[in-house]
């Protein structure tokens, strides 16, 4: 049974007289239920009366459909943080305007709409547990107990131009890079078979234990001596003044006694093989054999170096350093 049947029935069980009562009157009561048919709502006066021709059909109603409402924009634009991404946005019952209900909706998926990688993803690309231009030989070489490795990369063989950039690992194992200096090193280059007077500088993996300089010390960790011993004088390979080279200077430990001072000239390994390489402050151009920084870069490093960390220096051409 239809509505408009019910609230018609409903209608004239409460208002219209029983037929029995409307056979024993005199017409008002007729009177009162053709009143009551013209005073009802459209729909119960369409119904046809008993016997009174053919019913007419009534005519559809059209249904409006319903446009997504700014709740279910809410509640997707909730779900777009609330998903994350590759899973799918909660489905809503609420139709889309001209869509057909039995339209098949694909739900679009987090990913396909946020393609960069979350920001924890990007800093995992980022970690380092090796060093980028040192080789797996060179890799394998380091103690375990190194947490600071200066590398001094040689533009060439042949070259006296260098880079180089103090790195630190952490307890993660995870690499973390410095700046890059510019520097100096030997005038003919690199050699991995150093001897005294061959203007080469020592291909190798070193540790650094001692400091020491003419000027007192800028605030580092290592043992420091500080000595008026400390002086270089004369001209350099480009006629450049040498003095003031070894205000700052750390020893490398390339045919030393670790634990002195920079001033011992022992040379556990023999005289032939040379002795006396540090780094120390750059005077404009090569170096017989030591790695030379500018005084800010060198003030920097020097205050950088933990014994705590047990830093060395991996040094030589890029090509030797990548085997």
């Amino acid at each position: 049974m239809s509505g408009s049947h019910r609230a018609a029935s409903h209608r004239r069980s409460r208002s219209a007289p029983s037929p029995r009562t409307e056979g024993r009157g005199t017409g008002r009561a007729a009177d009162r239920v053709a009143a009551t048919r013209a005073s009802a709502p459209r729909v119960a006066a369409e119904e046809p009366a008993v016997g009174r021709g053919r019913r007419r059909k009534p005519k559809p109603r059209r249904v409006r459909k319903l446009t997504v409402s700014t709740a279910t924009l809410l509640a997707l634009a909730a779900g777009w943080f609330t998903v994350g991404p590759g899973r799918t946005f909660p489905q809503t019952t609420t139709a889309a305007p001209d869509r057909n209900p039995d339209d098949q909706v694909v739900p679009m998926r987090a990913a396909e709409i946020h393609t960069e990688a979350p920001a924890a993803d990007r800093a995992d690309r980022t970690k380092l547990t090796s060093i980028p231009g040192l080789g797996p030989s060179w890799t394998a070489k380091i103690p375990a107990e190194t947490r600071q490795l200066l590398v001094a990369s040689g533009k060439g063989k042949d070259s006296s131009d260098t880079t180089v950039t103090l790195w630190t690992r952490g307890a993660d194992g995870v690499w973390q890079a410095g700046q890059a200096w510019p520097a100096h090193n030997a005038y003919k280059g690199w050699t991995a078979e150093h001897r005294s007077g061959d203007l080469r500088s020592p291909i190798g993996l070193f540790a650094l234990t001692d400091a020491g300089g003419r000027k007192a010390n800028p605030g580092t960790k290592l043992p420091y001596d500080q000595d008026t011993a400390f002086v270089m004088g004369g001209r350099g390979f480009n006629n450049e003044p040498l003095a003031g080279s070894f205000d700052y200077v750390v020893a490398i430990n390339y045919n030393r006694v670790a634990g002195t001072s920079p001033l011992d000239t022992r040379t556990p390994e023999g005289a032939a093989k040379g002795g006396g390489i540090w780094l120390h402050l750059d005077h404009g151009g090569p170096t017989h054999g030591c790695v030379s920084l500018t005084e800010d870069h060198m003030i920097e490093l020097v205050r950088a170096l933990d014994p705590a960390l047990h830093p060395m220096i991996a040094m030589g051409d890029a090509q030797s350093l990548s085997g």
